[in-house]
């Protein structure tokens, strides 16, 4: 017996040699990974040709097994490096054909897109009042008709809560019409003093024309603080008007009325197509109108619980829209909205 197990240790290295041989042939010729599968199930699975001389080691005598046991399991682990390089090789080639590149083709160049145009003036808008000190706010566009109305001192009756002018919904809400509502909604959450500009999505049930939409876009502005006047109104607005529209723009404001806002004024611009000359765009009368403001009513103030003998203010509002018209020369603003390709591509 002594002499046969020497004899037993050189067969466990014939078998693994001549496995190595097999697999190596096999595996360099294989196309596919089904093939592959195939191949470690034959020699790495439950009763594959490699485990089951595995298994054999334990039968050995003590001494020899650390010796059998290192044969076969460097083949084992040279066997699974090689399936997994076969199946890197095969994944690569797949690829490739999938891929199905001809580089001797010239490229394709991607057509780039662009940012809306009444989300560049609104940007715009924003950021030229953020360089003043103004904070961005965001509020709901599903309002109730306390802060769409009543918090900003527009009484019961008032035209502007009719159907006609303010989409109802069933649940009783609306729609907002304007973005002051959330100015309220911060005025009741902090303490000024405040600078805050309120840009988003308003709606009125308007009838859709070269001039008009249901659904438009507006930027409000709120400035809450100690002494302030009308002239602060204007040194603001002269400051947008002039980044907005340029140094030799002139501004003008004529009396007008507000529910939330007293004194108020609507803002006319100088036209920017004949610089106040007199032209079509203008109507010739050399002013075209691109906003309304005005001091805070101290009965906005009230709602909040602002002591109006402290705190004064004032605010503004535009339809961005209305300033993208007439920044980029634009007749309709339907244009906006149409989603033509050729119009937006201009942008």
């Amino acid at each position: 017996m002594p002499q046969k197990i020497p004899s037993r240790i050189k067969g466990i290295r014939k078998k693994t040699e001549k496995m190595e041989q097999e697999t190596d042939v096999l595996i360099d010729t294989a196309k596919t990974q089904e093939e592959l599968d195939k191949i470690r199930t034959e020699y790495l699975g439950r009763n594959g040709l490699l485990t089951r001389l595995l298994k054999s080691v334990p039968q050995l005598p003590l001494k020899y097994r650390p010796e059998a046991g290192g044969l076969v399991n460097t083949f084992k682990r040279k066997l699974e490096q090689n399936l997994r390089n076969k199946r890197d090789v095969l994944r690569k080639e797949k690829e490739q054909k999938e891929l199905k590149i001809d580089i001797t083709m010239p490229g394709i160049s991607p057509e780039l897109g662009s940012i809306h145009p009444v989300n560049q003036i609104m940007r715009r808008i924003s950021q030229i009042f953020m360089n003043l000190g103004f904070k961005t706010v965001e509020g709901p566009e599903i309002e109730t008709d306390y802060y769409n109305f009543t918090a900003l001192n527009i009484p019961e009756g008032h035209p502007s809560r009719e159907t006609f002018h303010t989409f109802y919904l069933d649940s009783g809400e609306l729609l907002r019409s304007q973005t002051s509502p959330v100015q309220v909604r911060v005025m009741e959450k902090e303490k000024p003093p405040l600078r805050i500009i309120a840009p988003g999505r308003v709606f009125r049930p308007d009838a859709t024309d070269a001039s008009h939409s249901f659904m438009f876009h507006q930027v409000e502005g709120l400035v809450v603080d100690k002494n302030i006047t009308f002239a602060d109104l204007k040194g603001t607005l002269s400051v947008f008007v002039r980044e907005m529209f340029g140094e030799k723009t002139r501004m003008r404001f004529r009396p007008h009325f507000f529910p939330f806002t007293e004194p108020s004024a609507e803002v006319d611009i100088s036209c920017i197509i004949c610089g106040g000359n007199g032209c079509r765009v203008c109507s010739f009368k050399g002013w075209l109108e691109i906003l309304g403001a005005g001091l805070v009513d101290p009965n906005v103030f009230g709602t909040v619980k602002y002591d109006p003998e402290i705190w004064r203010g004032f605010a503004f509002g535009m339809g961005v829209e209305r300033i993208a018209m007439l920044k980029y020369s634009i007749t309709d603003i339907r244009l906006f909205f149409e989603n033509d390709v050729r119009f937006l591509r201009q942008f």
